[in-house]
């Protein structure tokens, strides 16, 4: 039998296809998106849901010169297959081969980097606009899913392109779903705008029905037309896109590649913006992803016919972190969690069964989701805000003007926080440190283990300001701490004395310190280990006295190397003029770092244990 996709090879091949070959190539191409993320792992239901989409798209628009902005961009896996990365889709999220989110270096088809959610209808106004300013000829098209339409950036640029006139497309995948089921105010928007297919529907029947009647048949059109807004408001109240300047078209089926071709064809026709409603089911063609689209949004290798995992996931800091918050919350009626669509993710799934009334979802918005907290802290209650630490960024204002400079007790959790892995430049977690370490009035720290991570909490919980606690994905290091000292604000803690080096490390990198120190323990070389737990404020006292004994120093993190704990631990040394004194600084230089397993990009940053003692043996001989 012919494989259709075999023969694609790029978009001039699709664009040959005939409608049924387009029907066919659809099922072959979730089968190969199946198999694939089954091997690689990876975000699977948002791809599977929008494959009629994205064959219509390319068949639709001259792409590359017409320009299509994916908002996440984690749905682009078909994306890719159709404009000739088929081949490469076996190095998906690995070191060194495709990354699983638009990449303008990967191909010319992929016109913006994208990797978090609310950016794209701001790039594709920005691109409209130099098209228009350079009076230059092409489409520009904006594919959002509902889920990122609750971010504040998204609203913002909703309402500037909406008054622009300029002719740009906004494409709303509405599927219900972001990670998490979906919430809020737009939430009961769309719902009330997905019943026009309803009025639409009766709407074309009423008028071919009308128009049949002679003579009178006519003129009672143009009565029904009169009647049409009333009609509308019936069944649509606040016809929200249309009030702020859209053509409004839909809402269709967004698994029909018909009905998406035809209404993508109409809004070529439209000027100035044109908003497409389209309704996809998140993990189309996948039973164990249509039941389950939170699970599958983004997996580990997985086994195809049975949908589990092939490895089993062990204990996280997620999970260590939301069950002691359910601990905390039983005897501490003033505490409650917020998160900004990842209640799973961050380990709130039992904290959302236990305290409906005390937990709060408020969709992609990072922004809102700590200032909401600042007002609640401010009326007595004790947030506790668990975002990825490279979405933290997003609420940067946020925590210093709303949380710091009222120096106001909110519980501010960075999970995720440091190197994440296959997920790439966007969802590393590297700057937090380096960002949060200059704003006055904000505590800062990091656990060596799960054990410390709980006693964190319990400090935070009684601390009666802002506190910021960063933790890595994943579980604990190899080594196992048995010493456990009482946190005390600003003390570090001696895990290991020696005389010849100190070595200083924070959160997951104290493992890392310990594994080096009983390496260069078999080289003759006794280090003294100390975890610092705080970045702010930070332990001079103790530690300097250290450096002193040893005039040796070798910090290791987690982060950037600018403005974090090596930063902190030099200037240390510059201030007190420890002249002398040899520095080693283990962490990530002034650059982003791509996609690969979390031990080979410490490997390849020079962040492994081998890799340390033996830079430290070379500095010392």
């Amino acid at each position: 039998m012919d494989n259709i996709l075999d023969r694609i090879t790029g978009v001039e091949d699709l664009r040959k296809l005939t409608y049924n070959e387009k029907l066919k190539l659809a099922e072959e191409l979730r089968e190969f998106v199946v198999d694939t993320v089954s091997k690689t792992g990876g975000h699977l239901a948002s791809n599977l849901g929008v494959v009629e989409l994205t064959i219509a798209l390319h068949s639709v628009f001259n792409t590359p010169k017409d320009k299509i902005i994916w908002d996440v961009g984690h749905q682009t896996y078909v994306h890719k297959i159709l404009t000739g990365r088929k081949d490469e889709m076996k190095t998906l999220r690995q070191l060194n081969g495709i990354s699983g989110f638009p990449k303008t270096t990967e191909s010319e088809f992929d016109c913006f980097n994208t990797g978090h959610s609310s950016t794209s209808i701001s790039a594709a106004l920005g691109m409209a606009r130099a098209r228009d300013v350079l009076k230059e000829d092409y489409r520009v098209v904006a594919v959002i899913g509902d889920g990122s339409l609750t971010g504040g950036m998204a609203e913002e640029a909703l309402n500037d392109a909406g008054a622009s006139n300029s002719n740009i497309t906004v494409i709303l995948n509405d599927n219900e779903m972001s990670i998490s089921k979906n919430v809020g105010g737009v939430t009961l928007l769309l719902g009330k705008m997905r019943t026009k297919k309803l009025y639409t529907a009766t709407n074309k029947r009423v008028k071919s029905r009308l128009n049949k009647i002679p003579k009178i048949g006519p003129k009672l059109v143009k009565l029904t037309s009169r009647l049409k807004n009333g009609i509308k408001q019936m069944f649509i109240p606040k016809m929200y896109f249309e009030d702020i300047g859209y053509t409004y078209l839909g809402p269709i089926n967004g698994n029909n590649l018909e009905e998406v071709e035809k209404i993508l064809e109409q809004s070529k026709r439209c000027d100035g913006p044109v908003l497409v409603h389209v309704v996809t089911k998140k993990g189309k063609g996948y039973m164990p992803a249509e039941k389950n689209p939170s699970k599958f949004h983004s997996t580990s290798a997985f086994n195809v016919k049975t949908g589990k995992a092939l490895k089993s996931k062990g204990k996280d800091y997620s999970k260590v972190f939301g069950d002691k918050l359910v601990k905390i919350a039983k005897d501490n009626d003033k505490v409650v969690a917020i998160t900004a669509a990842m209640a799973d993710g961050t380990g709130l799934t039992e904290f959302r069964t236990r305290f409906q009334n005390r937990f709060f979802d408020v969709g992609i918005a990072e922004q809102h989701a700590i200032g909401m907290a600042a007002g609640m802290a401010k009326n007595g209650l004790i947030p506790v805000v668990p975002i990825y630490s490279s979405f933290y960024q997003r609420a940067y204002d946020q925590v210093i003007h709303d949380v710091c400079m009222q120096n106001i007790h909110v519980v501010m959790c960075a999970d995720r926080a440091g190197i994440v892995g296959n997920d790439g430049e966007t969802h590393q977690g590297l700057t937090d440190m380096a960002a949060l370490s200059i704003v006055p009035n904000l505590t800062i720290m990091a656990p060596k283990d799960f054990i410390e991570l709980e006693q964190m909490l319990d400090f935070a919980i009684d601390y009666r300001f802002p506190i910021f606690i960063r933790y890595p994905r994943g579980g604990e290091g190899d080594f196992k701490f048995e010493k456990h000292e009482k946190i005390k604000l600003g003390t570090s803690e001696v895990l290991k004395n020696g005389s010849d080096v100190t070595i200083i490390a924070i959160g997951k990198m104290v493992s890392r310190a310990m594994e080096v120190a009983i390496e260069l323990e078999k080289k003759g070389v006794n280090a003294e280990v100390i975890n610092a737990r705080f970045l702010k404020p930070f332990d001079d006292e103790n530690i300097l006295n250290s450096i002193k004994s040893t005039k040796n120093v070798i910090t290791i993190e987690d982060g950037l190397l600018r403005g974090g704990l090596s930063t902190t631990i030099n200037e240390m040394i510059v201030k007190n003029n420890l002249v002398g004194t040899k520095i080693q600084n283990f962490g990530y230089d002034d650059k982003y770092v791509k996609h690969g397993s979390v031990s080979e990009i410490e490997k390849l940053n020079g962040l492994d244990t081998q890799s340390i003692v033996d830079k430290w043996m070379e500095k010392d001989g």
